[in-house]
């Protein structure tokens, strides 16, 4: 995902502050150890976090809470029409447990 000039405070603020109605969501479609990284240089942002066995992750986009999110933070970063994150899907190439 990518972030505008001048907006990671306010990034940051923003999800420091997540809606408790928003991590519920997530916690309930089974997300978990939920992170987001931030290459300073490029303003470039990766997101980790691990999901369960029969989790519903993949219907998170059609989630009310979460389209409201999704446009709470479009002005700060780059998003298709829908105001979803334009986001890149990565190759792993190395793993250890």
């Amino acid at each position: 995902m990518q972030l505008k000039p001048g907006v990671v405070a306010e990034y940051k603020k923003r999800h420091d502050e997540l809606w408790p109605e928003l991590a519920a969501e997530l916690k309930a479609a089974g997300v978990s150890d939920y992170s987001i990284f931030l290459d300073e240089d490029a303003l470039t942002l990766f997101a980790v976090q691990k999901v369960s066995d029969g989790n519903t992750a993949a219907k998170l986009p059609d989630s009310p809470i979460v389209r409201k999110w999704w446009r709470y933070l479009a002005p700060l970063m780059e998003t298709h029409p829908d105001h979803s994150p334009v986001a890149s899907p990565l190759k792993e190439i190395f793993h250890l447990d």
